[in-house]
């Protein structure tokens, strides 16, 4: 594994930033993209983006977003008893949220918090338990009261994140960390710039991060309207399917990144898609195609304007939208590789190729 991408990956997914506070994550975006791009912009609701001009005449305009959120929780009530209720940010599975750490980000400090969960010998008191919802989990930063937790600065709506150490496995292949959806795509915008930082492209290249695109690709919109790209590229990560089966078209670890074909909210322009499946083929990039259940900025890109072609190069991982991600660094290395063929070599005569299918 090369230290210094694993080094980028543990910074970006130890950063803590759920949808509508990906400030941090945002702050570490503009110092690194700064000196790789000719300009970089950042709008109002919060987008990162840098533009690499081109010396062409008439060169197209390709858009890689990234998003920089991740799922986490609001405070929604503080209880009598100094305890938060809270609303889920992004989507989650109510089974994975109790008994972990979590940062409660105040305007005073961040302060340490534990999802509750009911000890066993409680349980049997209580008796049959009803279906567990996310809302209804309580948070505990060990407040005595309401007045104790306001004096401490906690406020509604208030952000909640998972707090995690970002770890390799012990073969050495793989990483286990939180918000790899989609820190990985932050990485991968980073290691592109920085490989193609002394390189004359024939594209003008809109390169960068998104906000809020846990809570319904709401950030994404802004920024596919303001550059009005020919072209579209997500780099998003996706559930993988794999762990008591292999599976053709759900994901699999150590099988290359994603090309996704259909999710609820795109299909995938057929001239982009065949282009890079030809590109893969032709480059010997092992990919996977994807059928996903969820959604990415894509979905939203596409219908924009006039329409844009639209595409995602993702990448798999176990257990996502939770504190534990695993997944492989061989998936990231194809995806970056991928994209990185992108970058250098789609000019107007690509697009128009594309376009034609």
């Amino acid at each position: 594994m090369n230290e210094k991408t694993f080094a980028l990956i543990k910074q970006l997914t130890e950063l803590q930033g759920i949808s509508g506070h990906e400030t941090r994550v945002r702050n570490f975006m503009h110092q690194e993209m700064s000196p790789l791009v000719d300009e970089i912009y950042q709008s109002a609701l919060g987008n990162i983006f840098g533009v690499k001009h081109s010396q062409k005449e008439n060169a197209p305009r390709l858009m890689v977003a990234a998003h920089m959120d991740e799922v986490g929780f609001m405070v929604r009530e503080i209880t009598d008893r100094g305890l938060f209720r809270v609303v889920p940010i992004g989507g989650w599975n109510p089974y994975v949220i109790s008994a972990q750490r979590f940062t409660l980000q105040t305007k005073k400090g961040d302060y340490p918090v534990v999802s509750g969960a009911v000890p066993p010998h409680l349980l049997r008191e209580k008796g049959s338990q009803s279906a567990l919802k996310a809302d209804a989990i309580l948070f505990d930063a060990g407040f005595s009261s309401k007045e104790e937790a306001e004096e401490f600065g906690v406020r509604l709506g208030d952000p909640i994140v998972p707090q995690v150490e970002t770890i390799k496995t012990a073969n050495g292949k793989g990483i286990l960390s939180k918000a790899w959806d989609n820190r990985y795509g932050c990485t991968v915008v980073l290691e592109t710039l920085r490989e193609i930082q002394n390189e004359e492209l024939a594209n003008e290249l809109i390169i960068g991060a998104s906000v809020q695109e846990e809570v319904g690709l709401r950030g994404i919109r802004g920024a596919v309207h303001e550059f009005k790209p020919d072209l579209f590229i997500a780099v998003d990560c996706s559930p993988a399917n794999d762990i008591e089966k292999a599976t053709q078209s759900e994901g699999q670890l150590g099988e290359g990144f994603l090309l996704r074909i259909q999710d609820p909210g795109m299909i995938t322009h057929k001239g982009l898609r065949e282009y890079i499946e030809d590109t893969a083929s032709t480059h010997n990039i092992p990919y996977q195609s994807f059928f996903s259940k969820g959604g990415t900025d894509a979905g939203a890109a596409h219908t924009m304007n006039n329409g844009v072609p639209s595409a995602v190069i993702g990448v798999p991982a176990r257990y996502i939208h939770g504190h534990q991600t695993l997944f492989t660094i061989a998936d990231y290395e194809a995806a970056k590789e991928m994209l990185l063929h992108l970058v250098r070599h789609f000019d107007r005569t690509t697009y128009e190729s594309i376009i034609k299918g």
